[in-house]
């Protein structure tokens, strides 16, 4: 253990931080280092950094017979595009932004940076799909 996280789960135990705010100090760390802390929410146990995003389906259609679908991202196609996101024009930007509105999607591209692609990663644990086949199975997850 660094003595960075030392000093903060120190800094817990004396209670002059919460386990939210130790939380946070030891995610920015492992940002800082370059390289985003992923624990099992189970566990605890740390995690290796998603390699790729999974999309899988699997369904069963009296009609039409099963269908699989089987997707894999690789994280760094993700990483590489949100960084080239940064080279669209802001004007471009902006329209995007409207167009996207005007569909009803509540997005701001503006926002779309690498640190915050992390957080999204992160979050594809939570993730929950609704499909309107109950013989359908979809699942989305990183690797």
């Amino acid at each position: 253990m660094n003595e960075d996280r030392r000093h903060i789960l120190s800094m817990l135990a004396e209670s002059k931080i919460t386990a939210d705010e130790a939380e946070r100090l030891i995610a920015a760390l492992g940002e800082a280092r370059g390289s985003a802390p992923y624990v099992d929410k189970a566990s605890g146990a740390p995690l290796n950094r998603p390699k790729y995003m999974r999309v899988v389906v699997d369904a069963n259609d009296a009609s039409e017979g099963p269908t699989k679908v089987n997707i894999r991202v690789p994280m760094q196609l993700l990483r590489a595009g949100v960084k080239l996101g940064s080279l669209i024009p802001a004007h471009a930007r902006d329209k995007i932004n409207d167009a996207m509105a005007k569909e009803g999607i509540p997005f701001d591209i503006n926002q779309l940076k690498p640190e915050n692609l992390e957080a999204m990663v992160d979050q594809l644990n939570d993730l929950t799909v609704d499909v309107d086949n109950e013989r359908a199975k979809v699942r989305i997850f990183c690797e």
